[in-house]
């Protein structure tokens, strides 16, 4: 197996909503239109093997030193194989390149995340004026985020996790 890690194209968005559509119907995401997936498509890397997308992943800046894991997806077939954990790093590359200090995710694999560095967390994870900030953002993952009550019947019962990142280098 060859696997190859690379940023989403217009032309993987196919892919990407036929990866998310089962987990979608098992309620393990949640399902969007196929524009959100364009709207988005810079924020993706997708997994290949023998040039078929098998996974995908999406990372959202949220705030200065704040970004979600978003849409996190293996075909069945190559869960177990290394797919995630790989689609996981680089996501985790580019937050690091870009800044970012803390990635937040939305999840029922807590076993998964938590190999990756991830604890649950509880209350906010943010100072209270980068709080009110935020309530500005129409994204509902920020709004899951913040664990507002609006949004807790579409959070599937999911955990709230957070993990530290380093610095990237020559940064502080």
């Amino acid at each position: 197996m060859s696997l190859t890690i690379r940023r989403a194209r217009t032309t993987d968005v196919w892919a990407i909503r036929d990866l998310v559509a089962p987990l979608a119907e098992r309620r393990v995401l949640v399902s969007k239109d196929t524009v959100a997936y364009f709207e988005g498509l810079q924020e993706f890397h997708v997994a290949e093997v023998d040039d078929e997308v098998v996974g995908c992943g999406a990372l959202h800046v949220m705030w200065e030193d704040l970004a979600e894991i978003r849409t996190l997806a293996v075909a069945d077939a190559h869960l177990g194989r290394g797919v995630g954990g790989r689609l996981l790093q680089a996501l985790t590359e580019d937050a690091i390149a870009l800044g970012v200090r803390r990635l937040f995710c939305l999840t029922f694999e807590t076993e998964f995340f938590t190999r990756h560095g991830f604890d649950e967390i509880d209350g906010q994870a943010v100072d209270p004026e980068v709080y009110v900030e935020l309530l500005h953002s129409y994204d509902e993952g920020v709004a899951e985020f913040l664990d507002l009550e609006r949004v807790k019947p579409n959070t599937l019962g999911n955990s709230r996790m957070l993990r530290q990142l380093p610095a990237q280098e020559g940064s502080e």
